[in-house]
């Protein structure tokens, strides 16, 4: 069932919660229709359908009851640059960020990492049975600390000149220093800057300021908590991958569900390519720490700076049933959206549900992985270039740029107007970098698939080597095969058998051939065409 969730990544934003105080539904507008009944035959036909799917109308999607926004000027979504107010300042630095989902690090080598411009090395310190942050620089040289091992003693070793750190950052062993010589590993220009770190909903959380005065921030503030992850309940997988656009476009394409239609064509919208229809999209409340949306069937919050969260709506059981004998079908998606430098971000996804669990057991992670990059590749250059356009004409003309005057485009106002009025119009990179964004690379770097994702998701790793494995003894039994056959002399074997060992060649060589094949276009490298699907 990830799988249906997963086809919608990038946007299906609009589903109904059952967290939030109920508010009237503004004039019925729909953008998750499908019954939960319907939704369970399509989880079982197909892993690759998307929940967005309905079988009362080809373009239930989209379908919306109020009338056209551009007849109603006082409906219209503002985009209008709004002043600052005193007091009430977004402040990038005092936040938790997300580092990776825990289930894709591995506990026997540090990682590298970088967040917000800052290069960290994530590790785990297995004598405090903790994961750490630390500034990814040896203070002997700045050589990267991602690049060290982990020793014997456990603790974290640069593999330059093999100085040692422990849990909290203090130089444990500078092995150049003689023993007669003052205790350099206790100065404090040999320690490590560690940063704040925690763990939660199966995530690893870093607080960017590694100020003494944060050591004990978790007591003061928490990072943003969203119960159904980790509710037992419920299901709720995760997947992440590294983007070649910026943290802002990425936010605006995952809360904008117009384009689902057109851009993900024969992915999530199968039926009718033209399915786009009038959005009732509207933003409820709008203050520094983010923004509510209701859609009337469902609910959607902006926990700034990262975390997108759509959820549906508490739903009447089914008709003959009481609420003892059915259980409420209830699911959510989850989008964390990290800044990682300019022209450049990290989606962490999640699609917690309470239903299908059975699915998650049967169908292994990485096969839903495949189609939840497909949906990312198909609207990928898109943004890559849009972000480029963008950076033409600035962030502070966004308003001006884009045209935006229906009501589909709520929410992408809405983030815009919170990023100008509260957070200085663009994420805080505090000078590390000039603005220019790097040259478009080609298009088999910018689709790839391997370093973006593969390598940084356990799942896929493996079964990326699992499946080169496979090929290669394919190839080994087709060689041998051939081999035998023609080692044997005639009338050694039976024709029966030459004939079997022939067809076994045969097949494994196609067999082969098609699994390289798959392997290429789904672990490295899928272009995506939209003018041929």
């Amino acid at each position: 069932m990830e799988t249906m969730i997963s086809f919608s990544a990038p946007s299906f934003l609009h589903i109904p919660t059952p967290h939030e105080p109920t508010t009237p539904p503004l004039r019925k507008s729909m953008f998750f229709s499908t019954t939960t009944t319907n939704t369970t035959t399509q989880l079982t036909n197909s892993p690759l359908l998307s929940i967005v799917h309905g079988n009362k109308s080809k373009s239930k999607l989209f379908t919306a009851l109020s009338p056209s926004p551009l007849t109603e000027s006082s409906n219209t979504p503002e985009a209008e640059t709004e002043v600052e107010p005193k007091g009430e300042k977004f402040d990038w630095y005092s936040q938790w960020y997300p580092v990776m989902p825990i289930c894709d690090l591995d506990k026997r080598a540090p990682h590298g990492k970088k967040v917000l411009g800052i290069d960290v090395v994530v590790w785990w310190d297995r004598n405090e049975s903790a994961w750490k942050v630390f500034d990814d620089a040896c203070p002997h040289r700045l050589a990267p600390l991602s690049e060290g091992r982990i020793d014997q003693w456990g603790r974290l070793q640069c593999v330059y000149h093999g100085w040692c750190f422990n849990g909290s950052g203090d130089c444990k062993l500078i092995p150049q220093a003689p023993p007669d010589a003052p205790p350099f590993h206790t100065f404090k220009k040999a320690c490590v800057a560690a940063y704040p770190s925690t763990v939660q909903n199966g995530m690893l959380w870093f607080w960017p300021n590694s100020d003494p005065q944060y050591k004990d921030i978790l007591e003061r503030k928490k990072p943003p908590y969203i119960p159904e992850i980790d509710d037992p309940s419920y299901t709720s997988l995760m997947g992440n991958r590294d983007i070649p656009y910026g943290y802002e476009v990425l936010i605006e394409n995952l809360m904008d569900p117009a384009h689902v239609p057109y851009a993900h064509y024969g992915i999530m919208q199968k039926v009718d390519r033209e399915g786009g229809r009038p959005l009732e999209l509207a933003i409820e409340k709008l203050d520094v720490n983010g923004f509510l949306a209701e859609q009337g069937w469902s609910k959607s919050k902006f926990m700034p700076p990262c975390v997108f969260y759509a959820y549906s709506h508490d739903q009447p059981a089914p008709s003959g049933e009481n609420q003892k004998s059915s259980k409420q079908k209830k699911f959510s998606l989850i989008f964390v959206c990290i800044p990682v430098s300019p022209g450049k971000s990290r989606l962490i996804w999640c699609f917690p549900r309470n239903f299908g669990l059975w699915m998650d057991k049967i169908v292994p992670r990485w096969f839903f992985h495949i189609g939840q990059n497909l949906i990312l590749d198909s609207d990928l250059y898109l943004l890559h270039v849009e972000e480029y356009k963008l950076m033409e004409v600035g962030s502070a003309n966004w308003a001006k740029a884009c045209f935006v005057p229906t009501k589909s485009d709520a929410l992408v106002v809405g983030f815009r107007k919170w990023l100008n009025k509260y957070a200085g119009g663009q994420v805080d990179w505090r000078g590390k970098y000039s603005g220019v964004l790097a040259p478009t690379p080609p298009r088999e770097q910018l689709f790839d698939r391997y370093w973006s994702h593969v390598v940084n998701c356990r799942s896929c790793n493996r079964a990326y080597k699992s499946l080169n494995v496979a090929e290669v003894a394919l190839q080994i039994i087709c060689v041998a095969s051939i081999g035998i056959v023609a080692a044997m002399k005639q009338g050694t074997m039976s024709t029966f058998t030459r004939s079997s060992m022939v067809v076994v060649a045969v097949l494994s060589f196609a067999l082969s051939r098609w699994l390289a094949h798959f392997i290429y276009k789904n672990f490295r490298y899928h272009d995506y065409n939209h003018a041929f699907r």
